[in-house]
């Protein structure tokens, strides 16, 4: 549908179906409608009806799950200025009817995942974790496709995910035959076995996803229309540190549009290792996470959400702790420019309608109980908080950039087999060292390494935008030699190529393409790296002349140097060495910094000199502060994580300049005034921060002059902080 006819759907199904009056004055419903709203820039995903509580300012709600009750959800949330769209699970879900053979009159439950002591994967009774058969993905389809015809705009098909400690069952076994035309393996038999199982778990999920798409496309041709369909998946660095197998980037061979990039506190507080030290770093596994979804779809022109939770799946964490990992997803995500779409809350009902903390049921219930404090609502301060953050969220799109930081321009090879290798016999390191212990040293120095998704290599031009990259097979293998050539070519023509691996990983052993009978008879997949590098199979560490560019080879173990306390020393030592090799000028810093016009997004980091972190100075307002403070200064110690608005750079007064709540037809008065209208969920605080040429001289709120409680003049920023109760049904302010 076009845009023009959209938002002309959106406003006549409003005007027909709401019947507004707030405090006796009625809003027009098209002065709620965003005439940005088709650019789909946030979203979020719920099970729930509509109600007051829930009107959180973003663009496109996901209905999730394909029960009898979704053509009612989708009505009530269009007819409340949403864009209606589906979400289901894939690998887990109520599909009984497939399980029970109701669909096909086939039997599948023998195709639940299970693990290596006959235990069924559940996610709950009879909701099992698949492995999809070959009928999988069209019951799949036939559900999408009457969410199609209840209205649903797009199809979001959730977490395809295979566990690595599975492909025991009956399904699993079948698969295996008719893939590899043997008889199945036990995964744990050896390292080739668990390589060929991942890769077949791999390609089940990727063709059951495939079933979907094509039907969807054929659908569209049938009717006309132009329902898109994404993976809302974890990234690649989450899946591979949770023992998880998922078909990640080929989906965008098989037909998706893009994906929503799952990061949140929950995969960003896993445990990583660097200079010896075993901790949460939500902040830095949280932006190598980001870039590495980045990274799977940078090139291939798929769309792509962030995701952040204000909470998480555990209940048990107190709202301090979910607020300050949130806020660093937040910034995270920010660091990313090639996005501006976001998904700003999965589940918002348990975000406004819970309490917390929450313990478990058990012996752990009594426990907690006993320390913690009784199950709280959310606090008002950081409901207002979430709400201005998920409006800002609204406005990334910028195209003014600058960064303030290390070195940028470095790269990161990373391919889907991280997965393949993460059970045993031989597993990669718990901590997925062989990824962090090359992307740490970095991050905590300032210097926002990129993620390069290996199987996107098709030619130089997609390493264009790095000088530097850095490389291992410890932990990951090269599904083909495609790429080879992509990187010697971009050596050669002046790139600088750091490959850190001492050989030693038992997976350099699996069958495949560099050591098959009749091959090249390499023992490594390096080795037909360096074979096409012109250095030769057998060359020695060090530094080696690549025509224009240069092969530093550090024969370490990426994973070994993390449990080093200088292990991340001597990798940026590879790295200046690079730089130096690449004409890159190497820097390091306690802190990040991009500008996204009038928008800072900031980080403190390990500091070389503790106790002089960087500050920055200006004037700013502080969007993660409830009260929408205006401060000069920021100083930005290591746990330090910020998202302000640089007053300097902020479009002119009159305006609006952030809202804890979606503000509608912002309309300059002739006096110099402003008029426009709010709208949030009921019981929350709405808090406005607007840029004025002066003192207003007055202000009402659906007519009623506002209390002098709610409104208060800063005369050094020239802005004026409103606070009223958010209304489901918009509120009318005027500035006079």
């Amino acid at each position: 549908m076009k845009t023009s006819s959209r938002i002309l759907v959106l406003s006549a199904v409003a005007i027909a179906s709401l019947a507004l009056s707030v405090r006796g004055q009625a809003v027009d419903p098209s002065a709620l409608v965003d005439p940005r709203q088709h650019e789909e820039r946030t979203s979020f995903q719920t099970s729930a009806h509509w109600d007051p509580g829930l009107q959180i300012p973003a663009d496109v709600v996901m209905c999730y799950g394909v029960g009898n009750d979704l053509p009612e959800r989708i009505a009530q949330w269009k007819s409340r200025g949403y864009i209606p769209q589906l979400m289901t699970g894939v690998s887990w879900g109520q599909y009984q009817d497939y399980l029970y053979g109701r669909f096909d009159g086939q039997n599948h439950v023998d195709e639940a995942q299970t693990d290596r002591n006959g235990k069924v994967i559940s996610h709950g009774g009879d909701v099992y974790y698949m492995c999809p058969g070959p009928n999988y993905g069209k019951y799949l389809a036939q559900n999408v496709i009457k969410a199609i015809d209840a209205g649903a705009e797009a199809i979001h098909l959730e977490e395809p995910e295979f566990w690595a400690r599975a492909g025991y069952g009956e399904g699993f076994k079948r698969a295996w035959r008719a893939h590899y035309k043997e008889e199945w393996i036990p995964p744990h038999a050896s390292p080739d076995a668990q390589y060929r199982a991942s890769k077949l778990k791999y390609v089940l999920y990727r063709d059951a996803l495939k079933q979907i798409f094509d039907a969807v496309k054929e659908h569209n041709a049938k009717t006309g229309k132009n329902v898109k369909c994404y993976v809302p998946t974890h990234s690649l660095v989450n899946y591979a540190q949770w023992r998880i197998v998922s078909p990640e980037s080929s989906l965008l061979q098989v037909g998706a549009d893009g994906f929503i990039a799952q990061v949140w506190t929950g995969t960003a507080r896993t445990h990583n290792v660097y200079r010896g030290v075993e901790a949460e770093r939500t902040f830095q596994t949280a932006f190598l996470e980001y870039g590495s979804m980045t990274a799977a779809t940078r090139g291939s022109g798929g769309k792509l959400w962030f995701l952040h939770d204000p909470i998480e799946d555990n209940p048990e964490y107190t709202w301090d702790n979910y607020k300050i990992n949130w806020e660093c997803t937040v910034v995270a995500s920010l660091f990313w420019p090639e996005t501006s779409r976001y998904e700003v809350a999965p589940w918002p009902d348990r975000v406004f309608h819970g309490k917390y903390p929450r313990p478990e049921r058990g012996r752990r219930l009594r426990d907690l109980l006993k320390t913690q404090p009784a199950p709280q609502p959310i606090p008002a301060s950081y409901a207002t908080e979430l709400l201005t953050v998920m409006n800002a969220l609204n406005d990334m799109e910028q195209s003014d950039l600058a960064w303030e930081s290390g070195t940028r321009g470095v790269g990161l090879v990373m391919s889907d087999t991280m997965m393949f290798q993460r059970e045993g016999p031989n597993q990669s390191d718990q901590h997925l060292g062989s990824f962090f212990g090359l992307a740490l040293p970095m991050v905590e120095r300032g210097m926002p390494v990129e993620p390069v998704q290996l199987e996107n290599l098709k030619t130089t031009k997609d390493l264009d935008r790095y000088k530097v990259l850095l490389m291992t097979y410890e932990g990951m293998k090269p599904m083909s030699p495609d790429a080879d050539k992509v990187l010697a070519d971009w050596v050669k023509a002046g790139g600088a190529l750091v490959f850190v691996d001492d050989d030693r990983d038992p997976y350099n052993a699996v069958k495949a393409w560099w050591n098959a009978p009749g091959g090249p008879g390499f023992t490594t997949p390096r080795q037909s790296l360096f074979e096409a590098l012109g250095v030769g199979r057998d060359a020695k560490p060090g530094a080696h002349k690549v025509d224009k560019g240069t092969l530093i080879w550090d024969a370490a173990s990426p994973a070994a140097l993390t449990y080093k306390t200088d292990g991340a020393v001597q990798i940026r030592k590879l790295i200046e060495q690079a730089c130096q090799a690449a004409g890159v000028s190497y820097g390091e810093t306690d802190h990040m910094v991009l500008r996204r016009g009038p928008y800072v997004i900031a980080a403190g980091l390990e500091a070389d000199r503790p106790g002089q972190s960087h500050t920055l100075k200006g004037q700013f307002v502080d969007l993660f502060d409830a009260g929408l403070k205006v401060v000069d200064t920021v100083p930005l110690a290591p746990t330090t994580r910020a998202l302000l608005i640089d007053l300097d750079r902020a479009a002119k007064a009159p305006r609006v300049l952030a809202a804890a709540c979606r503000v509608t037809s912002e309309t300059p008065t002739p006096e110099g005034g402003l008029k426009f209208v709010a709208r949030g969920p009921k019981d929350t605080t709405a808090a406005i921060r607007v840029a004025l040429a002066k003192r207003p001289a007055k202000v009402t709120i659906d007519g009623q002059p506002a209390d002098a409680e709610s409104q208060t003049w800063d005369d050094a920023s020239h802005t004026l902080l409103l606070r009223f109760a958010n209304g489901a049904d918009g509120r009318q302010v005027a500035i006079d």
